[in-house]
């Protein structure tokens, strides 16, 4: 019986290969189109959109005072904080509201959510974990938002302890609410972009997907309004796009190649087919052609709107590859208590991310 089989299963394969060749020719024919739409624009100088873009979202982060991190992903200055107040205000009894990084947050999110922002915006916490003495206890996770926590707030009769409590809770929400797609909305907003043509969203996902769906309606001639276009990583970028990450762990091994396809694949099913869901995009805020180097601003790095300095290849092509030199944890020497293991992994650089796609500006 083993030959019949073996007959069987080789007819089988041999009936299917030239389906599958057929797929993956499609497949190749739909991304050579897309980089050729890519190149095309990216031969174009920056539009005065994506100039203003990159100033605001440069503006912002000179605002804030956040981090900087350097091409070998080292972060070399210590900024502001989200849940800060200004860095040093040496007892100061008073302090600019932009001082404060908790205010320019929630800045960001007011733009999105407007009146609604509290509803929003969650604030965690941990059963009795505030009596609990011994850190070996487990707590459960407790949910609620910053909106009822300012209505318990309404309660306390003294005005400057009522404020505090207010001001507590949006700090707490701020810090457990991750912001990274309210300060890219916000930029493009601030930009002048109307909401047909960007939907603003605390999501990154939203608009990746969106970019992904222009590329494909543009193989079709399809009329599409939206500003970005989904990009392989191989378009030389230009001020005002978005740089863009995956932070899936069950895709920690895909290429930068498949994870691009697996959101092509998935565009026609509904919003909970989508798999690629935890990201994060920045802006192209500056080329240095002649270094070879790019800056993005993204919000939420490391708690703060952060510049990262990232490295180009020749013709001035993102490279994905952003590895550090800074000897990692091959060098990590310092002692450990006894039966204790440091979770360390071989990478040292803030910049060796999944980054994955380039969102360009069409």
């Amino acid at each position: 019986m083993r030959a019949p089989v073996c007959a069987i299963v080789m007819a089988i394969g041999l009936a299917a290969h030239p389906a599958f060749a057929q797929a993956d020719r499609t497949v190749a024919t739909f991304w050579k189109t897309v980089q050729a739409a890519c190149d095309a624009t990216a031969a174009k100088p920056p539009s005065g959109l994506g100039q203003r873009i990159a100033q605001i979202a440069t503006d912002e982060f000179t605002r804030f005072g956040g981090h900087r991190i350097d091409s070998n992903g080292r972060l070399f200055r210590f900024g502001l904080t989200e849940a800060e107040h200004e860095e040093d205000d040496g007892g100061n009894p008073q302090a600019s509201l932009g001082h404060l990084g908790w205010w320019q947050v929630m800045k960001y999110w007011r733009a999105l959510y407007g009146h609604d922002t509290a509803d929003k915006l969650e604030v965690r916490g941990y059963r009795d974990a505030s009596t609990l003495t011994q850190e070996t206890e487990v707590a459960a996770l407790l949910r609620t938002t910053a909106a009822r926590l300012l209505r318990l707030a309404e309660d306390v009769a003294d005005p400057a302890a009522r404020e505090i409590l207010r001001e507590t809770a949006f700090r707490a929400a701020i810090i457990d609410t991750s912001w990274s797609a309210a300060f890219i909305s916000y930029v493009v907003r601030q930009s002048g972009v109307a909401e047909s043509a960007f939907r603003f969203a605390n999501a990154h996902r939203v608009y990746i997907y969106d970019a992904f769906a222009t590329s494909a309606a543009e193989l079709t001639h399809k009329a599409d309004d939206r500003l970005y276009r989904a990009c392989p990583l191989t378009t030389r970028p230009r001020v005002g796009d978005l740089l863009c990450q995956q932070r899936e762990s069950a895709l920690a091994d895909l290429s930068d190649v498949a994870v691009r396809e697996r959101i092509r694949a998935e565009l026609d099913g509904g919003t909970d087919a989508r798999s690629v869901r935890r990201t994060h995009c920045e802006v192209v805020a500056h080329i240095d052609a002649r270094a070879r180097k790019v800056y993005t601003i993204g919000g939420n790095v490391n708690q703060a709107v952060s510049a990262r300095k990232l490295n180009l290849r020749r013709g001035l092509k993102f490279s994905a590859a952003q590895k550090g030199h800074c000897g990692g944890s091959g060098h990590w020497t310092l002692p450990q208590p006894a039966g204790h293991t440091p979770r360390l992994t071989g990478k040292c650089s803030l910049n060796d991310k999944k980054w994955f796609v380039l969102l360009q500006l069409r």
